[in-house]
């Protein structure tokens, strides 16, 4: 069995929702970090941090996921410390543009590796920490739940920065 076409579409789609949300961030609070990170949807990241993460899970771990699934037999796919990450490449002080460009560039990257592989591979296994034993298809779902969380920490935000005592000026 092949992919389902309403997934990859929503692959092919992320890079535009993802910075329509963006844009919508009022730009005093893209850096912004709320009191409280309760109820938050995907990693405690503030707007900026967001596309960072989304860049950095894209190519140092789906990228690396989707390869290895693909050229090993049945490997061990690491999960990523995302908030080491951060750290590490300075996400606070990143340039949103910058990070952007550099996931819609990854994401291209992604469908082309995706591209018109034959059913036996997305049959493809692979353990995934943290989830368990997956197949190709599996990741790539997983991959797509990923994206869908980081819209919804953009609305969650977004909920938060028009609250009452949040309002943008």
């Amino acid at each position: 069995m092949a992919m389902d076409p309403i997934t990859l579409a929503t692959l092919a789609a992320f890079p535009d929702q993802l910075a329509a949300h963006f844009a919508v961030v009022p730009a005093a609070f893209r850096r912004w970090n709320p009191p409280s990170w309760e109820g938050m949807p995907s990693e405690h990241f503030n707007a900026v941090e967001q596309l960072c993460h989304v860049r950095d899970i894209e190519v140092d771990g789906y990228h690396v996921r989707l390869r290895r699934t693909l050229d090993e037999d049945h490997p061990v796919l690491p999960s990523l410390d995302s908030e080491a990450l951060a750290g590490a490449r300075g996400y606070a002080a990143a340039d949103p543009d910058a990070a952007l460009g550099a996931f819609r560039r990854a994401r291209a990257h992604t469908l082309s590796l995706l591209a018109d592989l034959p059913a036996p591979q997305w049959r493809r296994t692979a353990v995934f920490e943290g989830y368990g034993p997956v197949t190709l298809q599996g990741l790539v779902h997983y991959l797509c739940s990923h994206d869908q969380q980081h819209l919804a920490g953009l609305q969650w935000l977004l909920g938060q920065i028009h609250s009452p005592g949040h309002r943008p000026r």
